[in-house]
């Protein structure tokens, strides 16, 4: 696509003062005989809904792409030969503000972006006749434009629509557009030009409310589950500007709509929350979807309706996300533990718009850490590795001259100073070193290569006089703090992951076969590592400074203890948690490797346990309040009410603890060869039943273990092309008095060991 041709309506873009509508374009071109291929490129700066001939054939909503449009522009191409006719045609677009003026967004300066405008327009259509003759069609200022019904349009707080401006046929080839303006010349955005890759954002599912309440001078509609993405609204025998308000929240508090979790106050000012506005045009029948934005909800508060209108039908959820399919399935006969696995996986979805964020509701921002936590569970669960890679290179272009990333992405230069840190940076690590180790996919390894250098180099620069670093956020969350500090020093969590990132870096370095790369990066590992063994382990009492769950357990997952110490290091450990009357007293760090620390050593029954039981603070607590999507965090007011975001991911990898140690699913252990699994489950006396399944590039991989009365039969069933081993835990034996085997698909009889 050529890099030229931006056209804008006008140059005056919407504020929160005042309202400028979406615009209208349409170009109308004739087609003179008979067409070989018509390819149509296209980019809306920021969300563009295309219309050929009357008909809407955009790839999915709030296309095309998220990002930084000095660092990256990207473009769709149509292939739309049999959209065309003889004769007239015409290329229609409704053009929202998307990223390129995200006024909802200034917590993060984005209302401040260097490229803020109003949204601009690109396109190119190229025709290849039958008789080899061409013709291109592109955006100029020959195109028409006026404004749309669309009063005001923002991703983070909602759309504004008056149905009594509806233009009929304003996308059909015969329209009548003499009365409209021509387009202006808008300048060219200074990032590189790239073809979007990443999986389109579309409708997964529609629900219909589970109740219709009466409240106040409202309906609160229920749909029963906490997701994410818009309601259409079908609304019969209104008055002409009747105005119908939609208010997007997921919580009752006293019986009544709480939206205080998720807005913030601006100059000492409640700020707008998730919200669009529809104005009847007086029709029979009137049925609207917004189009450049989305939610996250439970449920949804309506005013301006009669008691008549007020009717089940009024309003369906269309639950939305990126495309990325279901791979993996994990049941079992707790319901606590499958409630949980259905949250994490409804997060994961309410949280993928393009790449993960953080929250659907609030903020709708590409938070690295989150992704980073979550990105082996939701590698067990679907498929996001192909968006993976094109945020990837979105995270690349944001490493700014020192080699420093930015806590969210894109961003407009908001979280270098705050939010970042080597326990959010990893992300340039973990979502390409994960892809590679579940699919075997190198091609994300050598995009990762260069800016991987970089970013080591500045961390190496970041070290202090004991080679130790402490420059970013650290255990965040941390169960009842309430004042932002963890107790974990930053100091431990931040020099522990620095680490971690060198140690897989190395690794990544080693499969690409950089050797100086590897070396460099392993020397950086190393003394990291004796950093922290040196000045952050008492070696006496092998407690890690801090003396908190979450330095303990992270230096035990992360290989800080010498082999020698790691026994009474753990014992250590499970002092801290009995001390805790059982409780986790971690934060989202000290969460992703506590669970798997205690499984690790033997003690998977009690981290079973802390997820699953029912009083605060725990995962199963959140279940008890009612919760059908995962928690931001484990705080409570003092009335008993959450207090923040209640659908985040990040605290999802339970889902992969119960897939890697309930069901023992261990995927590429060797780190070579993503078609060697081991099967290692563990028989926890809680359960009777385990049943998991998880799609590898090689097939499907089921495991499945039932106990009965006598003995536990373990049923697997792998592809022809996976190799590995099953692999009983101390207590269990096959029926030959072996513990472990070599994997095959079959039927196995389990006895338990008695002496």
């Amino acid at each position: 696509m050529k890099h030229n041709g931006y056209i804008c309506a006008g140059k005056e873009y919407c504020t929160l003062e005042k309202h400028v509508p979406a615009p209208y374009f349409r170009k109308d071109f004739m087609v003179t005989g008979e067409i070989r291929q018509a390819i149509l490129q296209i980019t809306g700066l920021g969300f563009y809904e295309l219309h050929v001939n009357g008909k809407n054939i955009t790839k999915g909503y709030l296309a095309p792409y998220r990002s930084n449009p000095e660092d990256l522009v990207y473009f769709d191409s149509y292939d739309i030969t049999d959209r065309l006719i003889p004769g007239k045609n015409v290329i229609a677009v409704l053009l929202g503000n998307g990223m390129q003026n995200a006024l909802g967004a200034y917590v993060w300066d984005f209302d401040k972006a260097p490229w803020r405008s109003s949204p601009k327009l690109c396109f190119e259509l190229n025709i290849e006749y039958a008789d080899g003759d061409t013709e291109t069609v592109v955006s100029d200022t020959t195109v028409k434009t006026a404004p749309s019904p669309i009063l005001f349009d923002d991703l983070y707080y909602g759309e504004y629509y008056d149905a009594r401006l509806e233009t009929a046929g304003w996308d059909e080839p015969e329209f009548d557009d003499s009365a409209w303006q021509t387009a202006l010349t808008a300048q060219t955005p200074n990032g590189e030009v790239r073809q979007c890759e990443a999986e389109p954002i579309v409708k997964r599912e529609e629900r219909r409310p589970v109740s219709v309440t009466p409240c106040d001078e409202g309906y609160v509609y229920d749909f029963g589950l906490n997701n994410a993405g818009l309601c259409r609204l079908h609304i019969k025998n209104s008055k002409a500007g009747q105005k119908i308000w939609l208010g997007y929240f997921e919580m009752l508090k006293d019986g009544k709509p709480f939206f205080d979790n998720i807005r913030f106050n601006r100059d000492g000012k409640i700020d707008h929350y998730q919200e669009d506005i529809y104005y009847c045009a007086g029709k029979e029948t009137e049925t609207y979807t917004p189009h450049f934005t989305y939610h996250g909800f439970r449920y949804v508060y309506v005013t301006g309706i009669t008691a008549e209108q007020a009717v089940p039908e009024l309003l369906t959820y269309l639950v939305m996300s990126s495309d990325i399919r279901q791979i993996g399935s994990f049941i079992c006969d707790d319901d606590t533990v499958n409630r949980l696995q259905e949250a994490t996986v409804r997060s994961d979805l309410s949280n993928f718009y393009y790449f993960p964020t953080d929250c659907p509701q609030r903020e709708k921002n590409g938070w690295t850490a989150d992704a980073a936590l979550s990105s082996e569970q939701m590698l067990l669960n679907l498929t996001p590795e192909r968006s993976y890679r094109e945020w990837m290179r979105n995270i690349y272009k944001a490493i700014n001259e020192k080699g420093q990333l930015p806590g969210i992405i894109p961003t407009t230069g908001w979280g270098f100073d705050w939010g970042n840190g080597p326990a959010w940076d990893n992300v340039i690590v973990y979502l390409p070193y994960y892809t590679y180790l579940y699919r075997g996919d190198t091609a994300i390894l050598k995009e990762l290569s260069q800016p991987l250098m970089r970013y080591l180099r500045y961390l190496e620069s970041r070290l202090d006089e004991n080679d130790l670093i402490a420059i970013g956020l650290g255990d965040w969350c941390q169960v009842g703090q309430t004042n932002g500090t963890p107790d974990t020093p930053l100091i431990v969590t931040d020099s522990i992951l620095t680490a971690d990132i060198a140690k897989k870096a190395a690794f990544i370095y080693g499969v690409l076969g950089a050797e100086k790369e590897q070396q460099y990066a392993k020397a950086f590992e190393n003394r990291i590592t004796a950093a922290v063994k040196k000045h952050l382990i008492d070696h006496d009492t092998r407690i890690v400074k801090g003396n908190t769950q979450t330095a303990q357990a992270m230096a035990l997952y992360y290989g800080m203890f010498e082999e020698t110490e790691r026994k009474e290091a753990f014992a250590r450990l499970l002092e801290m948690i009995d001390k805790n009357d059982g409780h986790m007293k971690v934060g989202v760090l000290g969460g992703r490797v506590l669970f798997r620390v205690l499984a690790d050593n033997g003690c998977t029954e009690l981290a079973l346990e802390m997820i699953t039981r029912r009083d605060y603070p725990s995962y199963g607590n959140w279940i008890e309040m009612g919760a059908t999507t995962l928690w931001e965090n484990f705080f409570l007011s003092p009335d008993g009410y959450p207090v923040e975001s209640l659908n985040h991911h990040f605290w999802g990898d339970i889902s992969a603890w119960f897939y890697i140690y309930l069901a023992g699913i261990r995927i590429n252990p060797a780190g070579h060869d993503a078609r060697e699994v081991n099967i290692a489950p563990c028989f926890v006396e809680k359960l009777n039943h385990v049943k998991a399944d998880h799609v590898m590039p090689a097939g499907h991989l089921s495991v499945e273990w039932t106990r009965t009365e006598k003995n536990i039969q373990l049923q697997i069933s792998v592809p022809e092309t996976v190799h590995g081993m099953i692999k009983l835990p101390n207590g269990y034996e096959f029926s030959d008095n072996k513990q472990e085997c070599v994997l095959a698909s079959g039927v196995y009889q389990i006895e338990k060991i008695n002496h």
